[in-house]
C-alpha cells in the first residue's frame, strides 16, 4: 500500500509540484524502510500517531498497516490536499500547520500520543525538545534525522556528539539509536545518512527540581559548553566558585563533555 518510487514522482509530476528545499523535503520511497520505522516505532491498534511532517503518505500508508489512529500533520500548503487524496481514503484526518505552533491539546483531543516523524534538519532539534518541554501529552518519539543530529541527540557523557543539546533532551527523556537510513532510498537524495531516534519521555525530569532549579542548571550547562575546549574553572568562573567545585566533587579541570547530568547538577546546587 506504500509509495514506490515511481508512484511518489508521479504524484509530484500530475501536481506539477516538486520538493520545497527551503522546508527540506526529502520523501522516503522504499516500502521496506517505511515499514521498518512503523515496526520500531512499536504502534498498533489503540494507539494514537501523530506523523509530523507527513508530505505525500509514504510513512503515513505504513502506519496506517499497523491498525494505529493517525493524524498528519503537514506544514506544506502545496502538498497537503495531495496528501489527503493519498490518506484520508484510509481514515487518516489530515491537518494543515506548523508543528512549532500548532494546539497540539485541540489537535490531539486530549489524548496522549506518539509521535513518528521524518524531520529535516533545521527543525529536529528544536522541534523534539519543543515537544519535550511543552507537550506532555507526547509520551515517546521515534524520528527520523540526519545522522550526525541523531548521534547528538542520545549521545552520553564522554561521547564526540555530547553537548547541550544532549543534556536537554536528557533531562526530559530517553533517547536511543535504533537503526540507520542511507541516502538512497529518498527523493531528493540526500548528501548524507539518516539515524532513527527512539525517545521516551520520563515520568518525571531526570534532575529533582528540589536539588537545582532547570534554569540554574541549563544556565550552567550552557556556559560550559559555550567554551568546550576550556577547563570548567576557566568557562564557568563568572559563575560557579572554587568552593562550589570543592564542595561538588567535581573537578574543575575537567571539560563538559567529560560530566553526566547529574554532576553539572551538583555543581549548579552550589551556593
Amino acid at each position: 500500500m506504500t509509495h514506490s518510487r515511481t508512484d511518489l514522482v508521479a504524484l509530484l509530476n500530475d501536481h506539477g509540484l516538486s520538493p520545497s528545499r527551503a522546508l527540506g523535503q526529502n520523501f522516503v520511497v522504499d516500502a521496506n524502510t517505511v515499514r521498518r520505522i512503523a515496526r520500531l516505532a512499536e504502534v498498533g491498534p489503540g494507539d494514537l500517531v501523530l506523523e509530523i511532517g507527513a508530505g505525500l503518505g509514504s510513512l503515513t500508508l505504513a502506519l496506517v498497516e499497523t491498525g494505529a489512529e493517525i493524524i498528519a500533520l503537514e506544514v506544506d500548503r502545496y502538498i497537503e490536499p495531495v496528501l489527503r487524496t493519498v490518506v484520508e481514503p484510509h481514515g487518516v484526518r489530515v491537518h494543515l500547520g506548523d508543528a512549532l505552533k500548532v494546539n497540539y491539546e485541540e489537535l490531539l483531543g486530549g489524548r496522549p500520543a506518539i509521535v513518528v516523524a521524518n524531520l529535516p534538519y533545521n527543525v529536529a532539534t528544536p522541534l523534539v525538545l519543543s515537544l519535550l518541554e511543552t507537550q506532555p501529552l507526547i509520551k515517546r518519539m521515534l524520528v527520523m534525522v540526519q545522522k550526525e543530529v541523531g548521534e547528538r541527540m542520545a549521545a552520553k557523557a564522554g561521547e564526540d556528539p555530547y553537548g547541550a543539546a544532549s543534556l536537554r533532551l536528557q533531562y526530559f527523556a530517553d533517547a536511543k539509536v535504533v537503526g540507520k537510513v542511507g541516502p538512497s532510498v529518498f527523493v531528493p537524495k540526500p548528501k548524507v545518512d539518516s539515524a532513527l531516534v527512539a525517545i521516551v519521555r520520563r515520568p518525571e525530569v531526570r534532575i529533582s527540581p528540589e536539588l537545582v532549579s532547570e534554569e540554574r542548571l541549563f544556565e550552567v550547562i550552557r556556559m560550559a559548553f559555550g567554551q568546550r575546549r576550556k577547563m570548567l574553572r576557566r568557562s564557568l568562573a563568572e559563575i560557579v566558585s572554587s568552593e562550589a567545585f570543592a564542595n561538588s566533587g567535581v573537578d574543575e579541570t575537567r571539560r563538559p563533555e567529560e560530566l553526566t547530568i547529574e554532576e553539572f547538577a551538583q555543581l549548579a546546587a552550589q551556593p
